[in-house]
């Protein structure tokens, strides 16, 4: 593997990597071992759900990994870079932050229950809904035959973010916001503005929409001056990177779209990405550095794909991994290892 660099140093080359375990998203043991995997292969940053025990779970991941590689014990693995902590939170209704809720016992018997069958955070039992795994990507509410699935909403409250900010819990935050919430968006940056400074990094994550670049432009208004970097999030196609290849073109078209604008900032991809995104980035010439001659994205975001490939093998490093010597640990905890892998070295062998 290459010498590591820098989560700064990746933005300006490139190269960033960020691991989206999900706003929503709180299955703690799955955390700390996505965690533990996606740092020893290098990634730049760990996106996580707002909560102190998603948190620390993430960071009992990150410690892990920091403390095999020190150790030497893990051959051809260069000295890991601690990857930057990022939280995410909404201006309003996102469907980043909702869980699928339905009362089971309306469940008829005979059903076939597609719903169990599509889940792919394996959220959905005979008991009804495993909350801490949902993350709200939506796709059990058309295939109840019952109609009987809803979701409930959830708003992360800016003291819940200040409070982290603080106390340097995290190092990046990021803003779920759609087209139209200039006002929404402005009363909750001068709510957090307090703790900004603390900051390393703010991502603002936004949806296509008609408008997108003058809203966009807006929300640079209001954060200026910004005392760390700035990645501007094109969510092409929300939690859809594991459906399959064409997810990828729409976020491509919205990196496009915001890198032609102009517009101060990283421009980094996410929503429908897969295995398939570099390559078609590289087809396009749209992977570059800060010194190339022409805009390029500076790195992508991977998150319901990057969880689904490590998802075999979640059960098996929480029960014999996080207790063992890393000489004890069993093939399939360093098969997750190079399948993380295969994910990441595209984008930074280069």
């Amino acid at each position: 593997m290459n010498e590591r660099i820098s989560p700064l140093e990746s933005l300006k080359t490139g190269k960033w990597f960020k691991l989206i375990c999900g706003a929503s998203f709180q299955d703690l043991p799955a955390i700390r071992s996505l965690s533990t995997i996606y740092s020893l292969v290098g990634t730049d940053c760990i996106d996580v759900a707002a909560d102190p025990a998603v948190i620390k779970a993430a960071k009992e991941g990150i410690n892990l990994a920091i403390e095999w590689a020190e150790s030497a014990k893990i051959k051809g693995y260069p000295q890991i870079n601690k990857p930057w902590l990022m939280v995410s939170l909404n201006d309003g209704e996102d469907p980043h932050f909702r869980k699928a809720y339905f009362d089971e016992k309306l469940c008829p018997a005979d059903c076939l229950r597609p719903c169990e069958l599509i889940c792919p955070a394996q959220a959905i039992a005979s008991s009804g809904i495993i909350e801490q795994r949902c993350y709200g990507c939506g796709r059990c509410l058309p295939v109840c035959p019952l109609n009987l699935i809803e979701t409930r909403s959830q708003t992360i409250t800016p003291e819940i973010i200040l409070q982290l900010l603080k106390s340097n819990s995290v190092d990046a935050i990021e803003i779920h916001t759609q087209v139209g919430r200039e006002k929404q968006f402005k009363e909750l940056w001068q709510q957090l503005s307090p703790g900004i400074k603390h900051l390393k990094l703010v991502a603002i994550s936004c949806p296509d929409g008609e408008g997108l670049i003058n809203y966009l432009q807006t929300l640079y208004e209001i954060i200026s001056p910004l005392s760390c970097e700035l990645i501007w999030q094109t969510d092409g196609r929300p939690m859809s990177g594991d459906i399959g290849k064409g997810t990828i073109h729409a976020a491509i078209r919205l990196g496009q779209k915001v890198l032609a604008s102009g517009l101060p900032g990283w421009v980094q991809l996410a929503g429908g990405t897969n295995h398939h995104t570099v390559p078609k980035l590289k087809e396009l010439g749209l992977l570059g550095s800060q010194s190339s001659i022409k805009p390029t994205i500076a790195g992508i975001a991977y998150g319901s794909y990057a969880r689904t490939l490590i998802s075999p093998f979640l059960e098996t490093m929480e029960t014999q991994v996080m207790s063992s010597e890393i000489t004890d640990f069993p093939e399939k905890f360093w098969q997750a290892v190079d399948i993380a892998y295969s994910l990441l070295s595209p984008l930074k062998e280069r």
